[in-house]
Formats: C-alpha cells, structure tokens, sequence
C-alpha cells in the first residue's frame, strides 16, 4: 500500500487567492471548516505533492511556499496524478475520495503569470469528504486504490 507524508495544512477564506499553512485543519462532510472551497460540490479538498511542486521550481527558478497553488494539503511521497478517481487517501478518522485529477484553470493564475507555466491544473488532484476529523503536518496518510483497478492497487 501507498504511503503519503502530510508536509502543510493550508486554508484561504477567499477563492482565487493563495492558501495559507494552518496547524491543523479540520474536515467536515463538506470540506474543511473555515476555507473558501468548502460546500457540496467534487472539489471540496486539493492536494499537490511536493514532487509537482520540485518541477515548477525548477521551471521558474525559484522556491515556492506550500500553500501558494491554492492546494489545501501538500503531500511528500509520489506524484498525485498517478491517482485514479475513487482511490481513498486515510488518515486517523478522516477519509477523502479521489474525485477528480487536474482541473480547468479558470483564469491565469498569479503562478502562470509569474512562470509562464502552472503545475496545478496538470498535477493537483481534489478530493471529496467521506468521513471527517482532524489532520496536520507530518500526519501520514495510506492511500487505498479504487477496487476495481487490479492494475493500480498492485502499486
């Protein structure tokens, strides 16, 4: 089985803008307490592994802080877009759905702008809320394949 490292807990109160590092973050059935993404939709928590963000730095030549593609936990362990839709990350209590890989920019980002490039729509997945509770850094997360994808679970 899969195995990520929990690197930053990030929130914003506002969409469109850089996300924060928190202590901790709390989820709820639809997303996480106090950030702008939450509500009954497919994208309620994003993630970027910090293997995506190594990529841009090197493409913009410089570091970037956890928090600044808007991704809600920076993860440490293997690239997330190997991911499938329905895989399962686990944390203590909390349980989130893989719904989604990459996404549609809705605009160019203050990141594309700056880098002529952004990682997020190729290499963040999101995830929805099955079972909630309390997760922060170095917090490790299993991560469950989808049971249908025999190929994926021997990973």
């Amino acid at each position: 089985m899969k195995e990520l490292k929990i690197l930053s807990v990030n929130t914003s109160e506002k969409k469109g803008t850089v996300k924060k590092p928190v202590d901790k973050i709390i989820l709820f059935p639809l997303g996480i307490t106090g950030d702008a993404h939450a509500g009954d939709w497919n994208r309620q928590v994003s993630l970027l592994g910090v293997e995506s963000i190594g990529k841009m730095e090197g493409t913009a030549g410089r570091k970037f802080k956890y928090g600044e593609f808007a991704e809600n936990v920076t993860t440490q362990g293997f690239a997330l877009n190997t991911m499938h839709p329905l895989d399962k990350l686990i944390s203590g209590d909390v349980v989130l759905e893989v719904t989604q890989i990459g996404k549609v920019c809705h605009d160019r980002c203050a990141i594309f702008e700056q880098a002529g490039d952004c990682v997020m729509p190729r290499e963040g997945i999101f995830a929805r809320v099955l079972a909630g509770g309390t997760i922060e850094q170095g917090d490790r997360v299993e991560v469950e394949s989808r049971p249908d994808d025999k190929e994926h679970s021997r990973a």
